[in-house]
């Protein structure tokens, strides 16, 4: 960050914008302001240790004493989990505004725990999804009204988590269910990877990009493992009705490329193209439901999972070079390697001797790793030198 103030203080009095008095105060005060950033992330570090911390000791608390309670009692320690956080957090936001925060978060946190044990209390068998609607509404109020990154996080894992819950309610009985839910839930994750750029920053796209990339990877193993063997574990489970897929597929892909029409704009072609290369995951094996089998679909279904993956992996490089953002080259560097490991060990090490397949891993962990590494730093420097 203090290199990039630089570049731009360096360039406003090359512009004559500023003069050099201007440009030293202005590197003061950001030199001043880092440096006390410097020394706040260890209470910032304590801070979200300990809220993780009391959130795990009150569910475990509730869970060792809850057959031991009244219902009375019960009701009321759902009231005091609920309120006594919002609470805190009020009181304390004029002292110690990262405590106050933290409370906030435990008190969102605490909304769900207060919902699932008010319907264990009432012995409430409904719509289970609707549970995390109201918490997902709870995490909403909270984002409004304090404002803050970690309420917008729980936002964006509590809203797609209902929609996963009311598809798995309304299709657990037929076949490619899953599948739908992993598509959807990859292409969200490169919408909340792609919510920071250049020219849009802020601390909530900030988090969105951590949710995302943190995703990104898990949601795509699961969707081109979900697609690779669908056939075999659904295949005796009927269809789902047209009209339940195309709804599904409307939900799946629609809604990440409206919030990344939302969040970026005119650069949501990118993620357009993104969507694109999630539904052609959808052709693997379609060739042997349908019977088919010819060569080309013979290879499709054994290469194809390896070059989409590839081609994604490369694609979310290209996409951070043009962006200029380096998590997303790391991360596509990342998917490739993970690509050429899970080729080797599926399609080349049981070909080979033991000794002959350990030398080989052996070889690509360290050819690999290092023309890879290599391959990184050249992209990253080209991308700094033409955005300095």
């Amino acid at each position: 960050m203090a290199e990039r103030i630089e570049k731009k203080v360096e360039r406003w009095v090359s512009a004559g914008i500023i003069d050099w008095a201007a440009a030293e105060r202005i590197r003061k005060l950001e030199a001043e302001h880092s440096a006390s950033e410097r020394h706040r992330w260890p209470v910032h570090i304590a801070l979200a240790l300990g809220g993780l911390l009391v959130c795990a000791g009150i569910l475990l608390f509730v869970a060792a004493h809850w057959e031991e309670l009244s219902p009375s009692w019960r009701f009321t320690l759902v009231l005091l989990l609920v309120g006594f956080f919002p609470v805190a957090g009020a009181l304390t936001a004029e002292r110690f505004r990262a405590l106050s925060l933290t409370f906030h978060a435990i008190g969102t946190i605490c909304v769900g725990a207060g919902i699932f044990l008010a319907a264990q209390i009432f012995n409430l068998q409904e719509h289970w999804p609707n549970a995390i609607l109201m918490w997902a509404i709870g995490a909403l109020a909270g984002w409004a009204l304090v404002q803050h990154w970690s309420q917008a996080i729980l936002v964006a894992i509590l809203v797609p988590s209902w929609l996963v819950g009311e598809w798995e309610v309304r299709t657990d009985e037929y076949r490619l269910g899953e599948f739908v839910v992993a598509a959807g839930l990859l292409l969200l994750a490169l919408t909340y990877l792609s919510a920071i750029d250049s020219r849009k920053d802020s601390k909530e796209r900030a988090s969105l990009a951590w949710v995302g990339g943190i995703a990104l990877i898990p949601c795509a193993v699961w969707a081109f493992v979900e697609r690779s063997d669908y056939w075999l574990r659904g295949r005796n489970l009927p269809a789902a009705p047209h009209g339940v897929r195309t709804f599904g597929w409307c939900v799946a892909i629609g809604v990440p490329l409206v919030l990344a029409l939302i969040l970026r704009g005119r650069a949501s072609w990118m993620n357009a193209i993104s969507a694109v290369w999630v539904l052609l995951i959808g052709t693997l094996h379609s060739a042997n439901s349908a019977g088919e089998r010819s060569l080309f679909s013979f290879s499709w279904n054994s290469l194809g999972g390896y070059i989409l993956a590839g081609l994604g992996a490369l694609g979310l490089v290209a996409w951070g070079f043009v962006e200029k953002r380096k998590e997303r080259i790391n991360l596509g560097i990342a998917g490739f390697a993970l690509t050429v490991i899970i080729f080797y060990f599926s399609d080349v090490m049981d070909k080979l001797g033991r000794s002959a397949s350990l030398i080989g891993m052996g070889v690509l962990f360290l050819l690999g790793g290092w023309s890879l590494e290599r391959l990184r730093r050249q992209i990253v420097g080209e991308m700094q030198r033409r955005e300095a």
